[in-house]
């Protein structure tokens, strides 16, 4: 097993090795700049999990904050491997796509109610029925 190397922030390396190029413990991606906590809430892209974080933002005419919410796509290694639902840490790192500029590189924790808040999201999402047959007036 290769020793994992120091990424230059106080984070315990994995246990787990892989052979990611992308990994900063393991592959040669440096990471640098602001980090981030948040949820993991898809895993469904491979090696790729989309980060939501909440955010207090100051309205000047109310005097007062509102939440609000922010999803990131964050590079998802084979040694942390986080599943949906899990509290993460991220690292800014240099682009890895398009829309890809994060790389996990710990696990905090398990958020409680988390399959209850996103069955709760999917729930108020509005139902879009395909066209129902248009009746002929005859009754069978």
């Amino acid at each position: 097993m290769t020793e994992a190397r120091n990424i230059g922030v106080n984070v315990e390396a994995p246990r787990q090795e892989c052979h990611d190029s992308n990994c900063p413990f393991h592959g040669k991606l440096s990471v640098r700049g602001r980090q981030f906590t948040g949820v993991v809430i898809s895993t469904k892209m491979r090696r790729t999990a989309v980060i939501e974080f909440e955010r207090l933002h100051f309205l000047l005419k109310y005097e007062r904050y509102e939440k609000r919410r922010t999803n990131l796509k964050a590079h998802n290694p084979d040694c942390v491997s986080a599943k949906d639902g899990e509290i993460v840490m991220a690292m800014e790192c240099r682009p890895l796509s398009k829309t890809k500029n994060l790389v996990i590189v710990k696990k905090v924790g398990l958020e409680k109610g988390f399959k209850e808040r996103m069955g709760a999201r999917e729930a108020s999402k509005v139902q879009v029925h395909p066209k129902e047959e248009i009746s002929t007036g005859e009754t069978e």
